[in-house]
């Protein structure tokens, strides 16, 4: 019987969820600890040596725990610092692995060589995935991989590579740095993207910590980089087909109108809305007609002040913009046309730390509410209460309402001062995203799809601003003043139907022990949203 040889991969199953298929062969498995692996080499792969020897002695091969030999320490001196990594290891990606002419030629005659040998091969069959929608049961099959961390291999590549990088074993970050460069690619399943997001994040990490100019890294067309129509675009092309913001906005929405309900909400008030989120204008249409259409009508002014991101600082997903976008315009003519009163105020270069009652000019006589949409983790956790300070903030405006809503990423503090710790979470985020998003474009390679997954991918350069599971986040809310409400079961209910639009992939959970409620993705937990209002008995 023929074996499937792993000749990059690590010790993890070889099946056809987990196994790049370009680097499968038909030839007879070697004996790895048997000493004739580099005689094998040289016979399946003649260039493939001459690459591995420009990167690292055939010695240091043979030491490398990846090529299932007995592992050897080749962790570098701790009298060299981090600098001297990121030197070592840039200056050889650099020179050998990534830029020179003569490793791609090298590169692609290996990339033909697999190619050839995958003409072939007998196609695999896909599994049909058995998967129902809010069962959270896990089934076979490459249909349920997003919940099946074995067969996530590309993460099994970049965790390996940032511990090291931490550690500062010189020899293995190159080997798996070479490793990725031969399997990573723009397109293809989430696997092959997330390893080429991956590969990039970790050559710039290891550029910066030296100040060194990132050449290794391929330039991403980002928010910030793109044009006004372009971005737009891509926005309306995204939400139409995936839930990641259309559900959380339909539910901050909802929860607003479920706010003024409870309030006895007087009609000759004025509505303020404060908008700290990443919607870029597109949320607050399908409000403005809501409320035009509420018993007794609109309120005689609805004032929407939006918090922007500030572009010194590129790396926040989703929160930038191009700098000529401008949706006021647009939304301020949609509420004239279904009779909402409508001002719109923006803070530009405005940091959240600076946030109060004066700047956004609210006064009692309004109902003030607080839309936080996937933002508040950009206050850096690494600095001292910086988070729970501005939520103290957001208390002393007295805001009738606040909704929280943001990615549901587990971040353990004690961890936080380790890049590998922050890189990993990242990384798991960004696969939800890269797997959501490719049954999302039905695997179609397009501009909008780069663009919208490129942004995903900042997740992994600024892993210095994590996020932080819900129950993190309702222990801050909790201990500055507010208490959690629940939703109603219309605002519940209307997500629901909304969702039924989408892959059945999604769900939607109702917390258990609070009101929050969570949107997941193969059975995995993406984001949750949550009511909140100031605690009137204990404060």
């Amino acid at each position: 019987m023929i074996k499937q040889s792993s000749l990059f991969l690590p010790s993890f199953p070889l099946n056809s969820t987990t196994m790049p298929e370009t680097i499968m062969f038909q030839e007879p498995e070697p004996d790895l600890n048997s000493g004739q692996i580099l005689d094998w080499l040289e016979d399946s792969m003649p260039q493939l040596p001459l690459i591995l020897d420009d990167l690292y002695c055939s010695m240091d091969i043979m030491d490398d725990p990846w090529w299932g030999l007995d592992p050897i320490d080749v962790t570098i001196s701790t009298s060299k610092s981090v600098d001297n990594l990121t030197s070592t290891v840039c200056s050889t990606t650099t020179s050998s692995a990534v830029v020179t002419d003569q490793t791609t030629q090298l590169s692609s005659d290996v990339s033909k060589k697999r190619k050839a040998t995958e003409d072939h091969m007998p196609q695999m069959a896909k599994k049909p995935s058995g998967n129902k929608k809010g069962n959270g049961k896990s089934t076979k099959g490459d249909g349920n991989v997003g919940s099946n961390k074995d067969g996530r291999w590309a993460e099994q590549l970049l965790n390996p590579c940032a511990a090291a990088i931490t550690t500062g074993n010189v020899t293995r970050v190159q080997h798996l740095l070479f490793v990725l460069q031969e399997l990573a690619s723009p397109t293809g399943d989430a696997n092959y993207r997330l390893a080429d997001h991956g590969m990039q994040a970790l050559l710039r990490h290891l550029s910066t910590t030296n100040n060194n100019p990132a050449k290794t890294v391929t330039p991403t067309i980002t928010f910030a980089t793109s044009t006004p129509s372009f971005f737009k675009r891509s926005l309306i092309t995204f939400n139409d087909i995936s839930p990641w913001f259309t559900v959380p906005n339909n539910i901050a929405n909802n929860a607003i109108l479920q706010v003024l309900s409870e309030q006895d909400y007087d009609s000759s008030k004025t509505l303020h809305i404060l908008d700290i989120g990443v919607s870029h204008g597109f949320q607050w249409p399908t409000l403005l007609e809501a409320l035009s259409c509420r018993p007794g009508g609109p309120p005689p002014l609805v004032r929407l002040t939006v918090v922007p991101s500030t572009h010194d600082n590129q790396q926040i997903p989703f929160a930038n913009c191009p700098p000529d976008y401008d949706f006021a315009s647009n939304i301020l003519r949609f509420a004239k046309d279904v009779n909402v009163n409508l001002q719109i105020n923006k803070l530009d270069n405005f940091h959240l730390q600076n946030l109060n009652t004066q700047v956004i000019n609210s006064s009692p006589d309004e109902t003030l509410i607080i839309c936080a949409q996937f933002r508040l983790h950009n206050l850096n956790h690494t600095k001292p209460d910086s988070r729970t300070d501005f939520l103290k903030l957001m208390r002393r405006m007295e805001p009738k309402g606040v909704i929280l809503t943001d990615n549901n990423m587990d971040c353990s503090c004690n961890n936080c001062s380790n890049f590998d710790s922050r890189f990993s979470q990242s990384l798991d985020y960004l696969w939800s995203f890269l797997d959501s998003t490719s049954v999302a474009f039905k695997g179609k390679e397009t501009e909008e799809r780069k663009l919208v997954e490129g942004e995903a991918a900042k997740a992994l350069i600024n892993t210095c601003e994590m996020n932080e599971k819900k129950e993190k986040w309702g222990e801050r809310m909790t201990g500055v003043g507010f208490i959690e409400h629940t939703f109603a079961d219309d605002v519940v209910d209307q997500a629901r139907a909304l969702l039924k639009k989408y892959d059945s992939h999604w769900e939607m959970r109702v917390g258990d022990k609070d009101g929050s409620v969570g949107l997941w993705w193969k059975a995995q937990p993406v984001s949750f949203c949550s009511l909140w209002k100031i605690d009137q008995k204990n404060w």
